[in-house]
């Protein structure tokens, strides 16, 4: 700044004289083959419906840029799509995520027409996506949370609930209870980061096994019910959460 070394903390004036160096780009990284046998739902030219196991990353990112969901397509030899929004081909074929330690059916494209289509039914909400998880405490009657997302303010690998959020719309339903849990089945309108995970927090019953949006896990449980809890917590070592169901048209049909 105006010949000196800037400091990150400085403040720009008015006049003031920037320089910038930038670093000569860096080689294309490519996706190595990842050699992991996969759960195919079904199969065809078009798509390919994979049951994720929990722990797997869907693509590649800096901390995982070879062990991923698409890097064991590409052992496979899978056609993908040519993808949206992924720079260096990382996100091909990939149609919509799960968290890495959530689990169940994802869409995966083989061609870029069938991407198109697949994802503008889920832009125009004409999936249905429902999930089941293991929450804290008990529901009762099912419920639709209506409440807006966004990044958190002070942690940005955290999502929150917020009035200048995105639209987010959640309804779950009871399916079983427990002595410290209950079992729910979850629908999903909209499709923001976290949006299961922030929204059960949100009323109180985050999800059983949730590192971030845990709530403390089994030290919300007093008195006689806390060891149950406490045991149930060591059993669950990834948030009890899995993509049970999908139903979409196919891109195919005309």
């Amino acid at each position: 700044m105006n010949g000196e070394k800037g400091r990150a903390s400085r403040t720009l004036g008015h006049g003031d004289t920037v320089e910038v160096t930038l670093e000569p780009d860096a080689e294309p990284r490519t996706i190595k083959p990842f050699d992991l046998s996969l759960e195919v739902v079904y199969e065809d030219e078009h798509l390919l419906l994979i049951d994720k196991p929990a722990g797997l990353v869907v693509h590649p990112a800096p901390g995982h840029w070879d062990d991923t969901l698409l890097n064991a397509l590409e052992a496979r030899g899978t056609a993908l799509s040519s993808g949206q929004g992924g720079s260096e081909g990382r996100r091909r074929g990939i149609v919509h995520r799960l968290d890495k330690d959530t689990s169940g059916l994802l869409i995966i494209a083989k061609t870029d027409a069938a991407h198109r289509k697949l994802a503008g039914q889920i832009a125009r909400k004409r999936t249905r996506r429902e999930y089941a998880a293991l929450v804290w405490g008990h529901i009762g009657s099912p419920r639709e949370i209506d409440a807006p997302i966004a990044r958190h303010p002070a942690d940005r690998k955290r999502m929150t609930v917020v009035a200048t959020g995105r639209q987010a719309l959640t309804t779950v339903v009871p399916v079983a209870r427990f002595e410290n849990s209950d079992l729910v089945r979850v629908q999903l309108t909209t499709g923001r980061t976290h949006q299961i995970r922030v929204h059960l927090a949100h009323i109180g019953h985050p999800v059983v096994g949730d590192p971030v949006y845990g709530g403390g896990g089994s030290r919300r449980i007093s008195g006689p019910a806390r060891p149950q809890a406490v045991r149930m917590e060591k059993l669950t070592n990834r948030q009890a959460l899995h993509a049970a169901l999908l139903r979409f048209e196919h891109p195919a049909r005309d």
